[in-house]
């Protein structure tokens, strides 16, 4: 009994260390210069096991985290059912789009250490059989991996649901019963252990500062009668923005994503592009940066400005005529859904404000820019430009994509398509349109 309680106490210590430890990582001046997230397993919590976790952003798609559980409980030695332990867990994660993004999977590796006291606990699916009528007390050590995926509830909070499978070595002494001391002797074995999460996580979103109003200072001369003070009128901010940036529109003039319509045509959307086969929304492509920064400038703008408000932002996703079909979809939706994303970890817009459109194969985009060389046909031959004009009919009059795809291949014996390529899938290989819809206030 004795020794019981010198080991409970040897871990209550172990602990109190442990949590001075976490919240000096929460709390720190280092922490606060990166982005720290606090979690709290609910599933774990059902095992009545208090715990808690921090997770720190070490770069664009890798943090770093570290967990903690512990239950004293029973706490008298006389009570033959225990399920005492402490469980400590270092993880490291990567993530697929970026670290804490609203909606996002990761790949976690993780290390388990586990001090434990426990005696007639039934697990499920039959695991553990030996502690449903001994008491195992001593230390594990395991190595794992999972795989996880999280969502936004709220500004403050993001949830996290997460499973994966571990293995390990348990160094364990092995008693006859819950409540009594007769050692039987040692009980190490090797162990496969799932890992099963669903975290709370504390992760505010920080929200936009509005830009100050110019305060108009009247001077007034006390020697001579006061004037009448004569305030300045405004300059109306959004009417002057919507004159010079035609991607902001007035929400009387919205029309919704017409596909037969080429994009390119619409000099008032703004283009982002991505890689070939990638939704991944990069700044340091083409001409991205400056695009993305004159977005998130306007939005910004007029989120602070009182006399409008975002009404609809409406971003439509392509991919190029090129592979699969179902391929090509799902990398239009992913492409709407970065740029969303993007605007949204800038600043604090809605999902409700949102349009997305899948534009998949881009067709009409693809026939508007073949049309365009046929019109500037002064550097080709009179062959290629009869040419283009075959894939132009094969694009109008052939009604399945796949077959029309396939067509245009062998067109020529492929002469045709290789000079597509060359010309026109180029550049297909973007692409992001957006348009930003307001409404001015009644003053």
């Amino acid at each position: 009994m004795c020794a019981q309680k010198v080991i409970i106490s040897k871990v209550k210590q172990r602990v109190a260390l442990l949590a001075v430890l976490l919240f000096s990582v929460i709390f720190s001046e280092t922490a606060g210069a990166q982005k720290v997230a606090v979690r709290n397993n609910l599933l774990y919590d059902l095992t009545l096991t208090p715990n808690l976790g921090v997770d720190v952003k070490m770069g664009d798609q890798w943090s770093g985290g570290l967990s903690v559980g512990f239950n004293p409980w029973p706490t008298s030695d006389d009570v033959s059912k225990k399920w005492r332990h402490l469980l400590i867990a270092p993880q490291l994660r990567y993530w697929t789009k970026g670290v804490f993004e609203d909606r996002s999977t990761y790949w976690a590796l993780n290390l388990i250490y586990s001090h434990y006291n426990v005696a007639d606990v039934k697990f499920p699916f039959g695991m553990y059989r030996d502690v449903r009528d001994k008491r195992l007390q001593g230390d594990l050590g395991a190595l794992g991996v999972s795989f996880g995926y999280t969502w936004r509830l709220s500004r403050l909070f993001r949830m996290e649901a997460e499973a994966g499978m571990s293995g390990g070595y348990a160094w364990s002494k092995q008693y006859a019963c819950g409540h009594c001391g007769t050692y039987e002797g040692r009980n190490d074995k090797a162990f496969l252990m799932p890992k099963l999460a669903l975290n709370l996580v504390f992760d505010p979103r920080k929200k936009p500062v509005p830009e100050p109003e110019p305060v108009i200072v009247i001077p007034v001369d006390t020697m001579k009668p006061e004037p009448i003070p004569v305030v300045e009128e405004k300059p109306d901010i959004i009417k002057q923005l919507m004159a010079e940036n035609p991607v902001l529109c007035d929400i009387s003039d919205y029309r919704p994503y017409d596909p037969t319509k080429p994009m390119r045509r619409d000099s008032a959307a703004l283009l982002v592009h991505f890689e070939l086969d990638k939704y991944d929304l990069k700044r340091d492509f083409r001409q991205n940066a400056g695009t993305l920064d004159r977005i998130i400038s306007l939005t910004r703008q007029i989120v602070a400005d009182s006399t409008a408000e975002v009404r609809l932002i409406q971003i439509i996703g392509f991919a190029s005529i090129e592979g699969r079909i179902k391929h090509n979809e799902m990398l239009g939706a992913q492409r709407a859904l970065a740029l969303k994303h993007y605007i949204q970890n800038a600043v604090e817009v809605p999902d409700s404000m949102f349009e997305l459109n899948n534009g998949g194969e881009a067709w009409a985009e693809f026939r508007d820019q073949i049309a365009e060389l046929i019109e500037k046909h002064d550097d080709q031959s009179e062959t290629m430009v009869a040419e283009l004009k075959r894939a132009i009919y094969i694009i109008d009059n052939e009604p399945a994509a796949d077959h029309r795809e396939q067509r245009l291949r062998v067109l020529n014996g492929g002469r045709t398509w290789n000079y597509i390529k060359e010309h026109v899938l180029a550049d297909q290989r973007n692409s992001g349109y957006m348009r930003i819809y307001l409404e001015r206030k009644t003053p």
